[in-house]
């Protein structure tokens, strides 16, 4: 039975992922210090597969802490690397508190993978690595602009490392730069929760609906799309993890046709806010309030993937629609409310 270590497993994407790893017979290892997870997460994955995966409560920063994991815990055949902080608008705020847990954390990571003889690596990317791309659909070739966001800077400065230290060592990588992973796991169990006030526009929408939030913010109406709102590349969370556990059998298997690879992984739609929204209010037959506010910093007005590599590559292709995606994320809102 293949292991798999899986940082920020409790959370949103982690937590789909570790779902679907052990549905395919993974072990699965889930480390994370809960900073924008929470515990009862471990339970409803349980719940969902039959099995409690392994967790350790740990700051990837604290080395000595990381280091004894590896120590009881390998030999690992895979690392999935998603615990990060993420959210676009603070790291412009906080640049410093994302470079020193980002890329620190990073760090930490590949240091112990090295000592402890773990060769392959998923690395939790972004589509913020392009910035704002001359050409849409996006491919993994049109290469990093500058970032708009510390963020984005931290994903970048990561890939970069990961490159590098695969090309000087017998570690193996794939980095999956995804685009905006929104929607729940089909049994309501598991979803999008944000500590304090959400950063992406899903649980906002949910929170809203719900009654938790008085009203949603759209960013922005001015920009140069159909409608004035933001584009983006929405993906459903599951969709998103299949990709991951795709790129570890790509991995154990050998299959990698070099050291370090990327692949976009998104529908290759975009779909506006003020779309999403729509769509929230007719498939779930719910009016939402909302309300136009200004532009964020570090949004940039469109982006959408042309994920064609990941089909040809990893056989991979999204599944679940902006239907799936909305009624998903209500259900689990609904039911996080009634627990």
């Amino acid at each position: 039975m293949n292991r798999i270590l899986v940082t920020g497993g409790m959370g949103f994407i982690g937590s789909h992922t570790v779902v679907e790893l052990q549905k395919k017979g993974f072990e699965v290892v889930i480390i994370d210090n809960l900073c924008n997870s929470q515990l009862f997460i471990l339970e409803r994955i349980e719940k969902i597969t039959g099995k409690k995966p392994l967790f350790y409560q740990v700051d990837l920063r604290d080395r000595n802490a990381l280091n004894e994991v590896f120590t009881k815990e390998k030999p690992f055949d895979v690392v999935i690397h998603f615990a990060a902080l993420k959210a676009v608008g603070e790291s412009v705020r906080e640049p410093l508190r994302y470079f020193n847990n980002n890329l620190l954390s990073l760090l930490n990571l590949l240091d112990l993978m090295q000592d402890h003889g773990c060769k392959n690596l998923v690395f939790s990317s972004s589509a913020t690595v392009y910035g704002a791309p001359d050409v849409l659909p996006v491919q993994e070739s049109a290469g990093f602009k500058k970032a708009l966001s510390a963020y984005g800077s931290t994903k970048q400065m990561g890939e970069e490392m990961i490159e590098k230290v695969s090309a000087a060592s017998e570690i193996k990588a794939i980095s999956l730069r995804y685009f905006n992973p929104v929607g729940a796991h089909d049994s309501g169990l598991i979803g999008e929760l944000p500590i304090g006030v959400p950063n992406n526009l899903m649980p906002f929408v949910t929170q809203t609906a719900v009654g938790i939030r008085e009203s949603l913010t759209v960013f922005g109406t001015d920009y140069p799309t159909p409608d004035g709102s933001c584009i983006r590349d929405y993906i459903h969370v599951v969709d998103l993890a299949i990709a991951h556990v795709l790129s570890c059998e790509r991995l154990i298997n050998q299959q990698q046709k070099s050291s370090y690879e990327v692949f976009n992984i998104g529908t290759g739609n975009g779909i506006s806010v003020l779309e999403v929204i729509a769509a929230f209010e007719v498939y779930n037959g719910i009016k939402l309030n909302y309300n136009i506010g200004e532009k964020r910093d570090g949004d940039v007005p469109f982006l959408f993937a042309d994920a064609s590599s990941a089909e040809n590559e990893l056989g991979w292709k999204a599944e679940l629609g902006l239907e799936e995606m909305v009624t998903s994320a209500w259900k689990w809102q609904r039911k996080l409310k009634e627990d």
